[in-house]
């Protein structure tokens, strides 16, 4: 019988902690207390300049690299899909999309098949880019945007949707 009589405080002991939790909730809820501040705008992801190591926009840096015909460097960017094009299979299976940076800046990404799964993309949806530079006329290719299975250099990667490829 006095188990029975433990057990039934332990429970009401229990509930009343529930019900003041359940209050405090409430109480910050109603009054605005503790709920986060709304959050601000994310900043432009910055890169070093690889002139003088100065913090630049992303932006800023592919107009750089792009205008002084700069090649192998690591870069991300953000921007929309404007175009899908079929897969290059020469070689190494590459899936291939034209982003949009700014609105005078397009480059061609080729994201290797071989090495990391497809992004399923549409025309219109945004990503972020993580791959090594190639300057070319057009704008520019962003290439290794996947890990290096060998474990010599820095690996790249494409965001869609939350969900990390590469």
């Amino acid at each position: 019988m006095r188990r029975h009589w433990r057990h039934k405080e332990a429970a009401a002991g229990g509930a009343g902690v529930f019900i003041l939790m359940i209050a405090v909730v409430a109480f910050r809820e109603f009054a605005g207390v503790g709920l986060p501040a709304e959050a601000p705008e994310p900043a432009a992801p910055e890169h070093a300049d690889p002139a003088d190591g100065s913090r630049i926009s992303e932006t800023a840096l592919l107009e750089r690299l792009y205008r002084e015909q700069v090649s192998d460097i690591m870069i991300t960017l953000t921007g929309e899909v404007i175009k899908t094009l079929p897969d290059d299979n020469d070689g190494s299976r590459h899936q291939r999309f034209i982003l949009r940076i700014s609105p005078d800046r397009t480059v061609l990404i080729a994201h290797n098949l071989d090495l990391a799964e497809r992004v399923p993309l549409r025309e219109g949806d945004s990503v972020t880019v993580r791959g090594e530079y190639e300057w070319t006329e057009q704008g520019g290719t962003i290439h290794w945007t996947h890990h290096d299975p060998k474990g010599w250099r820095e690996g790249g990667w494409i965001e869609h949707a939350g969900i990390r490829y590469g």
